[in-house]
C-alpha cells in the first residue's frame, strides 16, 4: 500500500507549511504536520476552509457510498478498529468519538458499528441507522436496507441506551426494529437475543463542532473464552474487514501485556505483512508500575520506531484513556484530553520522547483523519474505473438474458409452436440455412449404399473359387474392399449344387427358376441389417435436431419446453415406428418373390456382359489365379483396405496380344470402341508400354476384321466369347449371369428406395402432421381445464432462476449507477 508510505510531498502540497518533524516513525503522509502545544489540545482540528470543505465532502461521499452498499462491489477506503477483550478498544472509541458505548462484563459489541464524525455543525447531535445487508442466515441481500432507528439524539447521555437498543434490533432480525425504541437498559439486558453476533451494521452519524472529520468501523472484540463457533465468527468478521487493501487497520494493544500475546496484531500481520497500512494504538500506559523499567524501555523503543521486532510504516501511538472512576465523573472531552496530556508530560519515560505527536488522542485522530483523506483522494480514480468495469459487465449480463414476456400468453405460445413447425419443415426439405439434418443423413445413405454394394454375389466360375481373384465388375477394374461377411465365394460346382437342389418336375434342359430365386435370396437377405443400421442412424440424427430445436424455441420457458417437448417426442416416436414399418415393407419387396423388373433392356445387357465375362474368364484361368499369399485376403478382405492382385506370368505372345487389346479398335462407321484393359493390369500401364509401330495383326483383331468384312460390323473382343465352343457348365454360367445382372437391377432400386422411404415416412410425414397434432393437443388440454387463459400463462411462466437473475442484475445495475453517479458528483464539484 504505497499510498500509506509515500506521502511527504503530497501532504506538503495541501497542508499549511510547518517545520518538518525529524521523527522517523511519523506517518509518511503526515510527516509535515505539526501538533499543537499541549495547552491547545482541546481545540485540535485541521482548519483552512478549502481543505475542511473538501475533507467534509469526501467523508460525506464515503458515508453515502457505504449506505448504498458500495463496499460490496469496490474496496472503499476505511478505518477499522480491532482489538481483544479488555484491550481498551471501547475506551479508545469513546475518546475518539466523544460518545459513551455500552460496557458490560464479557463482550459488549456484538455487531460492527460504523461511526461517521462531522465537524460541520453548530451543536452536537446524532442519528442511528440500521444497515441490513444480510438475512437471518447470514446470506447477502440483493440490496442493503438502511432503516432509520429512532429520533435524532441531541443529549449525549441518551446515546448509550439508544446504541444498546439498535444493537438489540440487529441481533433480533425477526422482530420489528421499532419494538426496541422504548426499551430500558434493564429490559435490554434481559432480552434473549436470536443471534449472538451479526454482520449487519449499526451506523452512527455524529455532528460535533469539536470533532475531527473521521469515519471508522468498530468491530466486536476478539474473544477466546467462548464457543469455538462464536470465536471463529468474530475472528472471520475482523479478517473480512481488514483484508481489503484500502483499509487502515487500527489495532489496540494494552501495554499491560506483551505484544506477542495480542491476537489483533497477528491478524493485522496476516492481512498486512509489510505493515504499510497498520497503525498500533498502545493503551493503558498508566498500568505499568514504576518498577517495570524494562517494560517501559521496550515500549519507548516501539513508540520511537527503534524496535526491530515491532515496526510499522505508520508507527505506534500511545493514549491514556479515562478509567472507570473518571468515566463515572462524566468528564468532558477537553478535560479528559488535558489529564492525558498532563500525564504524558510529567511521567517518565513518556515525557522524554521527542515526538510528542505520538501521545494523546488529538494528534492521533488528526493524523488518522488526514491519512484517510489522502487514501480516499488517491483511490477515487481506481474506484470510478472499477465501477465502470462492473457496470459494463453487469449491463452485458443483463442484456444477454431474455427480456420479460410482453406478448399475450396465447399469442406467445401459438407463435412459438408455429415457428418451431416451420423451422423443422425447412430442416426436413433442406431449405434451412442449417443443413445438419440433410448433410448427416446423406452421409448415412452413402454408407448404406456402400454396405449394399458389399452384398454383391461373389461368383467365380472355377472348380476351386478360393484360388482365383473376385470378379466384381465386367471390366475387371474393381475389387470390393468392404464385402459383407455373409457373402461367400461360389464356384461352378456350388452353382450346380444349387440347381440340382431346386430341380422339381422341370423338363430336361430347363434350369429351375427356384435355383435363381434361392441365389437372389442369399444376397437380398443381407440387406436387412444395413437398412436397420441406416434407419437407426437417421433416428439418432433426428433426435439431436429435435432436442436442439425444442431447446431453442421453447427453452426460455421451462414449463412450455417440458410440455411441448413431450408432445413432440411422442409424434417423433409415432413417425419412427411408421418409418420402420415402411422400411420393412420396402425390404420385403426385394427379399420375397416375385423377383421382377420392367427394365428388361438393362437386365439383358447386363446378363450378356456377365455371361461373356464369365466365359472369357474360364477360357483364361491362369490370368485370374490369385497368388498363394493373397488367397486368404481374397476370401476375407479387411474393411477399408484395398486388395491388389499380381497377375501370373504370361508368354510373350500373350503379352503382345493383351497389349493390342488395350488399344482402341476402329470399326465400321468410323467409330471407336471403348478400351478394354487386362483384368489385372491398369490401362495406363498398357498405354505406357512401348510397342513397335508396325506390329503384326493379332488373331483377335484379324477375327474382328474378317467378321466385319462378312457383314458383322460393330463387334468387340468380348463378343468373340460367343464363338467359343459350348461349355460343359453353360447352364451354371447362365445362372451366374442372370443372378448377377438381377443383383445390379435390385441394387440400384434399393439404394434409392430405402432413403426415399425413410425421408418421406419419417421427416416429411413428421413435418406435415406436427403442427396440427401439437395445436390439437394444446387445445384439448386447455379446454379440459377451468381457465384457458390461466393455462396459457402457466405454460409461459418464466423460469424462476431467470427471473431471479434478472432481478438481481437489475438491482445490481441500479446500485452501480447510483454509486457511479455519486462518484461523478464529487469529481464535478472539485
Amino acid at each position: 500500500m504505497d499510498l500509506l508510505r509515500n506521502r511527504r510531498k503530497q501532504a506538503a502540497s495541501t497542508e499549511p507549511s510547518v517545520e518538518p518533524s525529524v521523527d522517523a516513525t511519523s506517518l509518511p503522509s503526515l510527516s509535515n504536520s505539526a501538533s499543537p502545544p499541549p495547552e491547545a489540545w482541546e481545540d485540535v482540528g485541521v482548519s483552512s476552509s478549502d481543505y475542511a470543505r473538501k475533507r467534509r465532502e469526501l467523508m460525506e461521499m464515503m458515508a453515502d457510498l457505504r449506505s448504498m452498499g458500495a463496499d460490496a462491489f469496490i474496496p472503499l477506503p476505511s478505518v477499522v478498529v480491532i482489538g481483544g477483550q479488555s484491550a481498551g478498544k471501547s475506551s479508545l472509541v469513546e475518546a475518539v468519538s466523544g460518545i459513551n458505548v455500552p460496557r458490560d462484563s464479557g463482550t459488549c459489541t456484538r455487531c460492527p458499528m460504523e461511526c461517521n464524525m462531522s465537524s460541520h455543525a453548530t451543536s452536537w447531535s446524532c442519528t442511528i441507522t440500521l444497515r441490513i445487508g444480510f438475512d437471518s442466515n447470514g446470506l447477502d441481500l440483493q440490496k442493503p436496507l438502511n432503516v432509520p432507528f429512532g429520533r435524532t439524539i441531541t443529549d449525549r447521555s441518551e446515546f448509550e441506551v439508544w446504541l444498546r437498543r439498535a444493537q438489540a434490533a440487529i441481533l433480533n432480525p425477526n422482530v420489528p426494529s421499532a419494538t426496541f425504541h422504548a426499551k430500558t437498559a434493564e429490559e435490554l439486558k434481559n432480552i434473549k437475543n436470536t443471534l449472538k453476533f451479526s454482520r449487519n451494521v449499526v451506523c452512527v452519524s455524529i455532528e460535533d463542532p469539536d470533532a475531527t472529520d473521521l469515519s471508522f468501523y468498530d468491530l466486536p472484540g476478539l474473544i477466546q473464552n467462548e464457543e469455538a463457533e462464536i470465536v471463529d465468527l468474530v475472528k472471520s468478521l475482523a479478517e473480512h474487514y481488514i483484508e481489503k487493501e484500502n483499509t487502515i487497520i487500527l489495532t489496540t494493544i494494552p501495554m499491560s501485556d506483551d505484544m506477542e500475546n495480542q491476537q489483533s496484531m497477528s491478524l493485522a500481520r496476516a492481512a498486512d505483512p509489510n505493515g504499510w497500512r497498520t497503525i498500533g494504538v498502545l493503551t493503558k500506559p498508566d498500568t505499568l508500575g514504576t518498577g517495570a523499567i524494562n517494560q517501559r524501555r521496550k515500549w519507548v523503543e516501539i513508540i520511537e520506531g527503534r524496535s526491530e521486532e515491532h515496526r510499522l510504516s505508520n508507527g505506534f501511538y500511545c493514549v491514556r484513556l479515562p478509567d472507570d472512576a473518571e468515566r463515572a465523573q462524566r468528564l468532558s472531552r477537553a478535560e479528559s484530553q488535558r489529564r492525558a496530556a498532563e500525564y504524558f508530560d510529567t511521567t517518565s519515560p513518556w515525557k522524554d520522547v521527542t515526538n510528542r505527536d505520538r501521545f494523546g488522542i488529538p494528534g492521533f485522530v488528526s493524523d488518522v483523519s488526514r491519512l484517510l483523506i489522502r487514501l480516499i483522494e488517491d483511490a477515487l480514480p481506481s474506484l470510478r474505473e472499477n465501477v465502470d468495469t462492473l457496470l459494463t459487465k453487469c449491463t452485458k449480463d443483463f442484456d444477454e438474458l431474455p427480456p420479460p414476456l410482453d406478448n399475450d400468453p396465447q399469442i406467445e405460445v401459438l407463435g412459438r409452436v408455429n415457428e418451431f413447425c416451420d423451422v423443422f419443415k425447412s430442416f426436413a426439405n433442406g431449405s434451412h440455412e442449417d443443413k445438419r439434418l440433410a448433410q448427416r443423413n446423406r452421409a448415412l445413405y452413402a454408407i448404406f449404399k456402400r454396405d449394399i454394394r458389399g452384398t454383391a454375389p461373389d461368383f467365380r466360375p472355377f472348380n476351386e473359387p478360393e484360388d482365383y481373384v473376385p470378379l466384381d465388375d465386367t471390366e475387371g477394374n474393381m475389387t470390393l474392399t468392404e464385402r459383407d461377411p455373409g457373402v461367400k465365394a461360389m464356384g461352378i460346382y456350388d452353382i450346380r449344387r444349387v440347381i440340382q437342389e431346386a430341380i422339381g418336375w422341370e423338363l430336361p434342359n430347363n434350369v429351375p427358376y427356384q435355383a435363381k430365386a434361392n441365389l437372389i435370396a442369399q444376397f437380398t437377405k443381407l440387406w436387412v441389417a444395413p437398412s436397420e443400421r441406416c434407419l437407426a442412424g437417421v433416428n439418432n440424427v433426428l433426435d439431436q435436431v429435435i432436442d436442439t430445436l425444442i431447446s431453442t424455441h421453447f427453452g426460455r420457458f421451462k414449463v412450455l419446453e417440458e410440455y411441448f417437448g413431450n408432445l413432440i417426442r411422442i409424434q417423433v416416436g409415432v413417425c419412427k415406428r411408421r418409418a420402420q414399418d415402411a422400411v420393412k415393407t420396402a425390404l420385403e419387396l426385394e427379399t420375397t418373390t416375385p423377383h421382377y423388373t420392367q427394365n428388361t433392356h438393362y437386365l439383358q445387357t447386363l446378363r450378356e456382359k456377365w455371361l461373356a465375362h464369365y466365359k472369357t474368364v474360364r477360357s483364361r484361368p491362369s490370368v485370374y489365379r490369385a497368388p498363394i499369399r493373397h488367397i486368404k485376403e481374397a476370401q476375407t478382405p479387411r474393411p477399408g483396405s484395398p486388395i491388389f492382385f499380381e497377375p501370373p506370368p504370361i508368354t510373350h505372345d500373350e503379352y503382345v496380344e493383351e497389349m493390342h487389346d488395350c488399344s482402341p479398335r476402329p470399326v465400321s462407321g468410323g467409330k471407336k470402341t471403348s478400351r478394354r484393359p487386362m483384368p489385372t493390369m491398369a490401362t495406363s500401364e498398357c498405354i505406357n508400354i512401348s510397342t513397335p509401330i508396325d506390329k503384326p495383326e493379332t488373331p483377335k483383331a484379324k477375327a474382328l476384321r474378317v467378321l466385319a468384312e462378312a457383314g458383322y460390323a460393330g463387334l468387340q473382343v468380348s463378343d468373340l466369347a460367343r464363338l467359343l465352343p459350348p461349355d460343359s457348365f453353360e447352364e451354371e454360367l447362365v445362372v451366374m449371369a442372370d443372378v448377377r445382372a438381377y443383383y445390379h437391377i435390385a441394387y440400384k432400386r434399393i439404394i434409392d428406395h430405402i432413403p426415399f422411404t425413410i425421408e418421406h415416412a419419417l421427416h416429411h410425414a413428421l413435418a406435415k402432421q406436427l403442427s396440427q397434432s401439437l395445436l390439437t393437443s394444446l387445445l384439448t388440454d386447455a379446454a379440459s381445464g377451468p381457465n384457458f387463459s390461466e393455462r396459457m400463462k402457466e405454460l409461459v411462466s418464466e423460469d424462476a432462476s431467470i427471473a431471479q437473475r434478472r432481478l438481481m442484475l437489475s438491482t445490481r445495475k441500479e446500485r452501480l449507477l447510483n454509486i457511479r453517479r455519486r462518484l461523478m458528483t464529487f469529481s464535478n464539484s472539485i
